[in-house]
């Protein structure tokens, strides 16, 4: 490696004897000589150079978040297609392409026939009415049958269908909330939910549901979420906003009721080497990220683009750099390699899942699966890289035993199940990797930006993974597959509350330690900080991730509790309200 002062030195000892014009024909070139030079000699910077010329571009605004099946995605798609051209991988998407394209339901929208009167007065759409994700399509018509709060609870005594006689085919007047009110911890709380009203009227056989706020609470107006992923019903589902019912009685209601799925195309980007081995290694990242924040965000403030420079833009970095090098290095030719960029992650796994179930090469000739994932914000202080789903193929662990880069530490998790692409293959029974540098308080807001990055880490990373892929090229062999235990689903607890905190996944210490606290959340207010280490919840102790959900599980809205907490060290206790 050239070491810059010796360069600078040189530089200025040259200047001083040659004119300018010689001076500037000797950089142009030194600057060829160092193009020329060969990989090893000149890796780290290079490679450190080039994945930041990448994340550069695709975190740039000008990509407005690469949101799937936006304008943003598809000139990150040209870029990284720009660059599996340049390494010389073949197109292994549609037709000779580098691009397999997917469609997805984006949202529900309106049908433009949508029309409602109640007691003779047309409503607006968005003002006075809106409709509910769950509704079919139809027309409603008649006076309402009210329904009180639409809740059976036989085991409470209450039932406020109890003599209203057949309701099939009719049209139900149903109240948002429960007779508590908005009582967390009242006896009807489980009861408030919309969808388990809607199914209830169902099982009634009603012709159609209309929700309204009841008179006597002070309920906001509700949020319909179109892009939310429901299952599309029979019969219309709306609501009336308050200033449609504040002193009005629902006598007449004439209407018709639809909404269509507006579709859109997200595109995932394969390219291949084929050294015309039988066996295939499959290398991907996801390159979509959230655009403005719609969905998914952890902002909150005005809209602004998230730029996704570690979510994902990092992991996209590293699959294009390993192509290069996977390509001059003769020792990985044992396998073909198969480079994948993912759409559609962010919206739930929709680009590697379509690419599992709709695979452009044989699955049954994939070795492995390895995925990328935010791998580009290593912190210094902690210095360790997370390698998740290393239970999924016995080879792992044993070729992980002899990698030593630098002073890096590593964490490692079992399951081949979690929320990144990886999963998609490891559902159709093949070994798969997560690599992962850590959680931040950046994560899913604007601020997740290219400055941020880490790129000696990102290095580290990337020597890191060369080191397995030489082992895996020693061995030569498909490898075997292993289940593993669900650490995402099987033991989580579900709960109703939360502490407003972002994890450090990588802490291997005891008890869950903080990276993040989102301002105005109940860790805000009580004051906690990044880096403090919760240990107690209450009675309950906190030794690692699962029993911290365990006992955030036990916690309803509006309770108070004793949080105890490690602050460098000494022991601190904060009040928490929910």
């Amino acid at each position: 490696m050239v070491h810059h002062h010796i360069f600078a030195q040189f530089c200025f000892f040259a200047y001083s004897l040659i004119s300018m014009k010689q001076f500037q024909k000797l950089l142009f070139a030194l600057a060829w000589i160092v193009c020329s030079l060969p990989t090893g000699l000149w890796a780290q910077s290079d490679v450190a150079n080039r994945m930041k010329e990448h994340i550069v571009f695709l975190a740039s605004d000008v990509l407005e978040g690469r949101e799937t099946g936006h304008p943003g995605e598809a000139k990150a798609s040209e870029y990284i297609q720009s660059q599996f051209k340049a390494i010389g991988l073949q197109p292994k998407g549609l037709d000779g392409s580098y691009e397999q394209p997917f469609k997805f339901m984006n949202r529900l929208m309106p049908t433009d026939n949508v029309a409602l009167k109640v007691n003779g007065k047309a409503l607006i759409l968005g003002h006075d009415f809106q409709i509910f994700p769950q509704s079919g399509d139809g027309t409603i018509s008649g006076m309402p049958i009210k329904v009180g709060f639409g809740i059976q609870a036989p085991q409470l005594g209450h039932d406020d269908y109890k003599d209203k006689g057949d309701l099939k085919g009719k049209l139900v007047l149903i109240e948002r909330g429960t007779p508590d009110g908005n009582d967390p911890h009242g006896k009807f709380a489980d009861y408030a939910a919309i969808d388990l009203k809607i199914e209830t009227a169902l099982k009634m056989g009603v012709g159609g549901i209309i929700f309204i706020n009841p008179s006597n609470q002070d309920l906001e107006e509700p949020v319909i979420d179109y892009s939310r992923k429901v299952s599309r019903g029979q019969l219309p589902i709306i609501y009336l906003t308050t200033g449609v019912t504040k002193g009005n009685d629902i006598k007449e209601v004439q209407g018709t009721i639809g909404l269509h799925e507006e579709n859109l195309t997200g595109h995932n980007v394969v390219g291949l080497l084929d050294f015309g081995q039988p066996f295939t290694i499959v290398i991907g990242a996801h390159y979509d990220h959230l655009g403005y924040g719609d969905e998914g965000s952890l902002h909150r403030g005005e809209k602004a683009i998230h730029n996704g420079a570690d979510d994902n833009a990092s992991g996209t970095a590293m699959v294009i750099e390993l192509a290069r090098t996977i390509k001059g290095n003769a020792s990985m030719h044992k396998f073909n390699y198969l480079f994948m960029s993912f759409s559609g992650e962010e919206k739930g796994l929709l680009g590697s899942n379509y690419f599992a179930k709709n695979p452009t090469i044989d699955l049954s000739k994939v070795s492995c699966m390895i995925n990328f994932d935010m791998v580009g914000r290593i912190d210094p202080a902690k210095n360790t890289l997370g390698i998740n789903a290393v239970g999924t193929s016995p080879f792992w662990k044993e070729a992980m035993a002899g990698i030593q880069i630098d002073d890096m530490k590593v964490k490692t998790a079992e399951s081949g199940v979690g929320p990144s692409d990886h999963t998609s293959f490891y559902l159709k029974d093949l070994p798969v990797l997560h690599f992962f540098s850590g959680t931040h308080s950046d994560y899913h807001k604007p601020s997740d930006d290219e400055a941020l990055i880490n790129y000696d880490g990102a290095d580290k990373i990337l020597r890191y993974v060369d080191a397995l892929l030489v082992k895996l090229n020693e061995n030569g062999q498909k490898l075997a597959f292993s289940q593993t235990k669900n650490e995402e689903e099987g033991e989580a607890p579900r709960w109703k509350v939360s502490l407003g905190v972002v994890p450090d996944y990588l802490f291997d210490g005891e008890g869950m330690r903080i990276d993040g606290v989102t301002e105005g959340k109940p860790a805000s207010r009580a004051k906690l900080l990044a880096g403090d280490v919760v240990v107690k919840m209450g009675d309950h102790d906190v030794k690692d991730m699962m029993s911290y959900m365990r006992a955030l599980s036990k916690y309803e809205k509006g309770d108070t509790v004793t949080v105890v907490v490690l602050r460098k060290g000494k022991a601190k206790k904060k009040k928490v309200t929910f």
